[in-house]
């Protein structure tokens, strides 16, 4: 019998992960048009301190024969999340942000395994292709909700240097399928996915308090 692809494996192996991710009392006041712009922003304020520490861990790495072909500049999105910021928040975006305690856990695990190729691929991998993916579906709600177009508010989401979306996730599957790792590394890959799911859903469960506030005043 064949052994199933690695990208299989993973998918399969997370996705109870991914499901308890996308059941959160923000998100969902956030897609239903409940919160205003700042509070939207503060999801957009830990995505930014999240990426600059993924963004980095990636031009480190760009030279690893295991990371190197998940170091793809056209998805860096440190220079998206300020235009956000910028255009939720205004020139001095930087004063108005602070990271949350579950982002600063996040940031320093992705910090912690950055010299670690297969580390770095687990949350790059749980980052991305959640953008590459249901993130779609959110820029395009919340670009009815606040009328955002490109040039900031939503730009976070937009890969217009990807091309093709379904053709880019089918290259990255086939990414994963190729990492030259034993299978002994690939349960360490799993397992560190695992975790990046969870401190990310740690964060989102985080920004529950922002719309609680938002919806009791």
């Amino acid at each position: 019998m064949s052994q199933a692809p690695f990208s299989d494996v993973l998918r399969t192996a997370t996705w109870g992960d991914h499901a308890s991710a996308e059941d959160d009392g923000y998100l969902t006041a956030l897609m239903a048009g409940r919160l205003s712009r700042e509070a939207y922003g503060e999801l957009v304020a830990q995505h930014y301190f999240a990426y600059v520490a993924l963004d980095g861990a990636s031009r480190a790495l760009a030279g690893d024969p295991v990371a190197g072909p998940f170091v793809l500049p056209e998805l860096y999105r440190e220079e998206a999340l300020v235009r956000d910021l910028e255009t939720i928040y205004g020139a001095r975006w930087a004063d108005r942000i602070e990271p949350s305690k579950p982002t600063l856990t996040l940031v320093a695990r992705i910090n912690q395994v950055a010299g670690w190729p297969g580390g770095y691929i687990a949350h790059h991998y749980t980052r991305y292709l959640g953008d590459l993916s249901g993130g779609q579906f959110i820029r395009m709600e919340l670009e009815k909700i606040y009328g955002y177009g490109p040039g900031g508010g939503v730009d976070f989401y937009r890969f217009d240097q990807v091309g093709s979306l379904p053709r880019f996730k089918d290259a990255y599957r086939a990414r994963l399928d190729a990492l030259p790792v034993d299978e002994s590394e690939k349960q360490r890959i799993i397992r560190e996915t695992r975790l990046a799911y969870q401190l990310n859903t740690e964060v989102l469960a985080d920004l529950g308090r922002v719309a609680r506030a938002e919806l009791a005043a």
